[in-house]
């Protein structure tokens, strides 16, 4: 089980470093699209649509990763204080109670309008450019997916902390 654990972290950290490259792609489109625009008047049509799908790539890419570093938002002041068993016990109901619950239904959703967005050739229309939607709803679906794995490898680092502390 260890070595299945390391293998989820791994997926992660290589996600990271990969899609974190994202970030230069973002700031390249964003000072093109400024340069275009205030130096030789010439605004595009693609740029605002393509920066808003790299950013969502760079978001949702990355969610996988803040967790397994265990960087998500928590009450720190009450949870910091907490014994690591306790630490696991929050985590533990937490991931029962919110986080599969929540994350389960946000990819089943995700799966269901990815699928109708290839079927149906759905495309952005806020521009003229109207580039296809289908792409950015795979990467929320592998996104979520990711992060569901990497909650399951946390949410059993958890209880293995719980069995642990009982067997003291």
């Amino acid at each position: 089980m260890k070595k299945v654990l390391q293998i989820i972290d791994s997926i992660s950290l290589w996600n990271a470093r990969v899609f974190r490259w994202l970030s230069v792609a973002l700031i390249v489109l964003l000072c093109y699209e400024v340069t275009m625009r205030y130096v030789f008047n010439a605004p595009t049509i693609w740029v605002m649509q393509m920066s808003m799908m790299v950013g969502g790539t760079l978001i949702v890419m990355g969610w996988s990763h803040v967790h397994q570093q265990q960087g998500h938002v928590r009450v720190d002041v009450i949870y910091g204080r907490l014994s690591k068993r306790w630490q696991a016990l929050v985590n533990t109901l937490g991931a029962l109670v919110f986080f599969f619950p929540f994350v389960g239904a946000l990819l089943y959703r995700a799966v269901i309008q990815a699928e109708y967005s290839l079927r149906m050739g759905e495309r952005m229309s806020e521009t003229a450019w109207y580039p296809p939607v289908f792409p950015m709803r795979v990467v929320v679906v592998v996104g979520l997916a990711l992060f569901l794995l990497q909650g399951l490898a946390q949410f059993v680092r958890d209880a293995r902390t719980l069995m642990e502390a009982s067997n003291d």
